[in-house]
């Protein structure tokens, strides 16, 4: 603790944003510079709070009040070494995680939380800027081979985390470049791509081989895989998108949300689309259905295609202001989140269930016809709410129920939960021998630190799993935690 009156005396305070309009005209993060002595003070907030409530607040367990104490003192060389202790990758985590930790700080029982999540990008951009951020290739092999299928963050992080331990290791990703949601999920407004590319040329360094193109139980056979390599970890995330199952659901227009948002990230990359697949909000009455983190992005992504309107629509209740009685701290709230593109434009409202949709006679969507319904479980309608809005592109941002069971996970012959997803003990490891599983594709759709967290804790069981193994080489002592 650096400043032992820190927290008394100076405010919560974070990077301004780009003013609205000038950052609707381009796919650049938001953020203005946040300098090093206002980020010295934000580490100074930091209690001494006894029971540092934060570590458990992150899937990672981040050792959270040691680098703040670290940046507050100007030791930014350790601080990037603490961090790293528990986060292979706090450059994506200091951009898109919604910062559980921060809900759970002490501070933020009576007072605004720690800015945890921008001292976390902080350090990791300096060490950066700095060089200080260098391959890791492990001291000796151990001539055991993994196959990890997918290269999302719960991937990656395994995939470094095995290398590390000196295993070879193969990533395979059935898209054409490496990165999984990261890449075609989170659009360059929140995350610009080069960021990733420095990580992914980092662990390539190290050793790891990149495999895009490889469309695992497609493309690429399954049992290939079994017989070539030692061990398979799946990390394949959740993808099967939850439908809306009312009547004129076939109309042309309407697309899931993971249909859109790749679009324009290869945009972004470059690339030239079909113009027959084209989906594009330009000059169109655009309705999101989704009150979500990927709702928000598909409204700021059709804002910057200069929608001629945009609605984003929720079936639950507007959240309260402030953080709800049900869920008292150190729980993540159920509160109201305003995120940057809820004020770049856009009409957000709650309580909305939709009824049908309407198109014309080419078959393309015209309206969409909805109503005012109460609280859950019953969402009962409110009478005389019913209403009909022009649309002429329905972006469907209603969550994933988990991963695709056709191709690999069919084939495998793997067992799944009571949710639909890939079924494990507490090790990782599946129902079929030496296959893993880690991330979304096991615990379901979730946050990028929970993906991060659960790769290298499989990457740990894998390691286990290896030494244990009688053709296994003798291994030193691991550096998987």
């Amino acid at each position: 603790m650096g400043k032992v009156t820190g927290f008394l005396e100076i405010d919560r305070e974070q990077p301004t944003r780009r003013k609205v309009e000038d950052r609707l005209q381009d796919w650049f993060e938001i953020y203005q510079p946040f300098g090093e002595a206002k980020q010295r003070e934000q580490g100074a907030r930091c209690m001494d709070c006894g029971v540092p409530f934060c570590h458990t607040g992150c899937p990672l367990n981040n050792l959270i009040p040691d680098w703040n104490d670290l940046v507050y003192n100007g030791r930014w060389a350790s601080a990037i070494r603490r961090l790293h202790a528990t986060n292979n990758f706090p450059e994506f985590t200091g951009r898109i995680c919604p910062a559980p930790c921060e809900a759970a700080c002490v501070l933020a029982i009576t007072e605004p939380a720690v800015s945890i999540k921008l001292i976390e990008r902080g350090i990791v951009d300096r060490a950066w800027d700095e060089g200080w951020i260098q391959p890791e290739p492990p001291e000796q092999d151990t001539g055991r081979r993994v196959a990890v299928v997918g290269s999302g963050p719960a991937g990656l992080a395994a995939a470094q985390q095995l290398r590390r331990a000196g295993h070879a290791v193969t990533v395979y990703e059935k898209s054409d470049r490496i990165g999984g949601l990261m890449r075609y999920g989170i659009p360059s407004f929140k995350l610009e791509k080069h960021i990733l590319d420095r990580r992914i040329e980092q662990i390539r360094e190290e050793g790891v081989t990149f495999v895009p193109n490889a469309h695992v139980g497609v493309n690429v056979d399954v049992q290939t895989l079994r017989d070539e390599y030692d061990v398979i970890l799946l990390a394949g995330g959740s993808e099967r998108p939850r439908d809306l199952a009312i009547p004129g659901r076939e109309l042309k227009g309407i697309h899931f949300a993971m249909e859109f948002l790749p679009q324009q990230n290869r945009r972004c990359e470059g690339d030239t689309l079909d113009a027959s697949l084209d989906i594009h909000a330009e000059g169109k009455r655009v309705v999101i259905l989704g009150g979500g983190d990927t709702g928000a992005d598909c409204l700021g992504t059709s804002l910057r295609q200069h929608a001629r309107s945009v609605h984003q629509f929720e079936i639950m209740p507007k959240p309260p202001e402030t953080r709800a009685e049900a869920t008292p701290w150190p729980m993540w709230p159920l509160q109201l989140r305003t995120e940057s593109s809820h004020e770049e434009g856009g009409i957000r409202d709650w309580g909305i269930n939709s009824v049908k949709f309407t198109g014309n006679a080419e078959g393309r969507i015209t309206h969409l016809h909805a109503v005012r319904v109460g609280p859950p479980p019953s969402f009962t309608a409110v009478a005389g709410s019913e209403f009909t809005l022009e649309a002429d592109l329905v972006l469907l941002a209603l969550g994933f129920l988990g991963p695709v069971r056709s191709g690999m996970i069919e084939q495998l012959g793997l067992k799944l939960d009571a949710r639909g997803n890939v079924a494990t003990d507490e090790s990782y490891a599946t129902s079929v021998e030496g296959v893993f599983a880690a991330g979304d594709m096991r615990r379901g759709q979730s946050l990028v630190v929970w993906a991060i967290a659960e790769g290298r804790k499989a990457a740990a069981s894998i390691d286990r799993y290896l030494a244990a193994k009688p053709e296994s080489l003798t291994m030193g002592q691991s550096v998987l935690v």
